[in-house]
């Protein structure tokens, strides 16, 4: 007789994942409701079954081990569509329309996965979705304009907001933009920013002034995408997250470019309580964000 495969738990595996995304499961006991200790059995519980160590010390944060990151991929597929189906069951009870915005960058990325598990699982809920900035994004939160925003993390914020995770900041170009030679040679470096105000903008400035290197705005843009064009056609570098970004172009290495840290991706609602339908697509949104970064 053939040995019965091993079921998973998703609760336990629930509290990994959060475990894993909050780096720290006394956090993700604070966001499950249960306690420190039952989430530390659900993790014992885990390692039991997939018969190796999940996760291991790596000074003051957690780190996965090898059989944990496989382990992890698999966790959040599972509870993705455990959670879709929960969803589907719930889905006639479910009308009305959420109003939501977020940013470029996110737009061509997550969008169309936002809208599709969505759609499927609310039939009846229709979506306005908006595209915007960080400062118009904010303003139609606080003025009640949106339900949801999608945003980069700045000096200004709401009061209902929550963070969902953080990306590398890159110095992006061309492939064959040759950034060295501008460094060796002192020669201003040509930006391609955002009209202001632009939090990526004045990283980017204030970070080359720090280190001592000249700049010149080279291109301003409205878009995203005219940034990208840009930078595709040699016009200069850009200070943005790979989200998005074009196969065409590619993160710039250069020892005498600033390291620009991360940035934090925010995810805004207008109003403490939450229709049902704006809840449950606030829960996608979560969801959805981790499996993008692991890609």
């Amino acid at each position: 007789m053939a040995k019965r495969p091993l079921t998973f738990d998703a609760e336990a595996l629930r509290s990994f994942v959060t475990g894993i995304e909050l780096g720290s499961f006394v956090l993700a006991a604070e966001r499950l409701g249960r306690s420190t200790s039952a989430i530390s059995a659900q993790l014992k519980k885990l390692e039991q079954q997939a018969g190796a160590a999940l996760v291991q010390k790596s000074g003051r944060h957690l780190a996965l081990t090898e059989r944990g990151e496989i382990l992890l991929g698999y966790a959040r597929r599972l509870l993705s569509l455990n959670d879709e189906a929960c969803a589907a069951m719930t889905a006639s009870a479910v009308g009305g329309e959420v109003r939501l915005g977020l940013q470029e960058d996110f737009g061509e990325v997550l969008l169309p996965a936002i809208l599709g598990k969505f759609a499927r699982a609310h039939p009846n809920v229709q979506i306005s979705a908006s595209v915007s900035r960080n400062l118009p994004l904010l303003t139609g939160i606080k003025q009640n304009e949106l339900d949801l925003a999608l945003s980069w993390q700045g000096d200004d914020s709401t009061p209902f907001s929550q963070p969902l995770g953080r990306l590398p900041l890159r110095w992006i170009g061309d492939a064959q933009f040759d950034v060295n030679a501008l460094l060796d040679s002192n020669t201003p470096l040509p930006l391609l920013v955002f009209d202001a105000p632009c939090i990526m903008r004045n990283a980017a400035t204030a970070a080359l002034d720090r280190a001592g290197i000249p700049w010149r705005i080279a291109f301003t843009s409205r878009s995203l995408g005219g940034i990208w064009a840009a930078a595709t056609a040699g016009l200069g570098i850009t200070l943005r997250t790979e989200m998005g970004m074009p196969n065409s172009l590619r993160h710039l290495e250069a020892s005498s470019l600033p390291e620009m840290g991360d940035i934090g991706i925010v995810l805004h609602q207008s109003n403490c309580q939450l229709t049902p339908a704006t809840e449950y697509l606030q829960q996608t949104i979560r969801e959805l964000f981790p499996l993008q970064f692991s890609r």
